[in-house]
């Protein structure tokens, strides 16, 4: 199984991605690892661990598209770039999946243009995983590639997302909920009702109906499904709120001998909280809708999140979800023709 990385992309590139894949390909013997990115940017132990491991094979790229860059021009103007040439491994039959945490635009724009869309799926759609308090997790798409997305568009989110927590996370029937500013169906703009509609018409999709921003976090659904705008923002503020929290406990607990001692007693319980929240550990998340695998890393991640999302990736690859995604958007076009529906279920079911 060939995983392609890109070796510059990221705050903490190169040494994240290579420490993150010879992680992976430690505890994976089925894997093989393709690094992407600039040779002369790479300390000299690390180059020595590159050559001394036969199931890393490294390809040279002389451009980085850096986190500030428009996205379609750097992808078309940096053709040698570390995150091109990634997805154009995957474009050539070289490795099975991209990952990547450099420019998220230019991630994207990379996709369409060298891979291009799953058939039938109108716009592809940017996951990430939320942890909660009381469940797994919660899959929200779209969290910024489509900031102004159509019905039917939110609709076809909910049938991929849907399907990835099946084969990913094996949840039989994922809870699929639509975020708005009220639970009735006939609340949020003309867009999210008419997606409320279409998703409640799927009798192949377990659809709770629309869940309010502050009930994310408490496990009611396995799929969140919401504009790029909203998503974007959402995570944001969620990931701001979290450090913020955390870093005032932090300086609670140890402003005097008390307050240190009470750290002590809380040492484990408190480390545990963290790890559960900790995105290094939930590692990156797919762009779900292209017609080949591609996996996107937070900017900050460190090794342990390369290595978790090289895994992920390489398990998803060995499935044929790309094949049952693009058959459940054409079973969704027939059920949006005959209006069949099920009616919604309660949030908590």
């Amino acid at each position: 199984m060939n995983i392609a990385v890109d070796a510059m992309g990221g705050d903490h590139a190169p040494d994240a991605p290579i420490g993150g894949a010879l992680e992976a390909i430690s505890r994976r013997p089925d894997l093989e690892v393709w690094l992407v990115g600039n040779r002369e940017q790479l300390a000299a132990d690390w180059w020595e661990r590159i050559q001394a491991e036969p199931r890393v094979r490294w390809v040279d790229a002389s451009e980085v598209i850096e986190t500030a860059e428009a996205p379609v021009q750097a992808v078309r103007q940096k053709r040698d770039s570390s995150l091109v040439k990634t997805i154009r491994l995957v474009d050539e039959g070289k490795a099975v999946a991209a990952i990547s945490a450099g420019n998220t635009g230019a991630l994207m724009a990379a996709g369409l243009f060298i891979l291009g869309r799953l058939p039938g799926i109108e716009r592809p759609a940017l996951s990430a995983i939320l942890p909660t308090f009381h469940s797994w997790g919660v899959l929200m798409l779209d969290v910024g590639a489509n900031l102004d997305p159509t019905a039917h568009q939110l609709y076809q989110y909910g049938v991929m997302g849907s399907l990835y927590c099946q084969e990913v996370y094996g949840i039989s029937s994922p809870r699929v909920a639509l975020v708005n500013v009220g639970v009735e169906p006939e609340k949020g703009p003309q867009v999210v009702r008419q997606a409320y509609a279409k998703l409640e018409s799927d009798p192949d999709i377990h659809f709770i109906g629309n869940l309010e921003p502050r009930e994310l976090m408490q496990g009611h659904a396995d799929v969140a499904i919401m504009d790029g705008f909203s998503g974007n923002i959402t995570l944001k503020a969620i990931e701001g709120v979290a450090r913020d929290i955390f870093r005032e406990v932090r300086q609670e607990l140890t402003r005097g001998w008390q307050a240190k001692l009470g750290a002590l007693l809380l040492k484990s319980g408190l480390t545990r909280l963290k790890g559960r929240f900790d995105y290094q550990d939930q590692g990156g998340a797919p762009l779900l809708g292209l017609n080949q695998l591609v996996y996107k890393c937070h900017g900050s991640s460190e090794a342990r999140a390369f290595a978790r999302t090289i895994e992920m990736a390489a398990d998803y690859a060995g499935k044929d979800t790309h094949e049952r995604i693009r058959q459940r958007i054409q079973e969704g076009a027939k059920h949006e023709a005959t209006g069949s529906g099920h009616g919604s279920r309660d949030l908590r079911s």
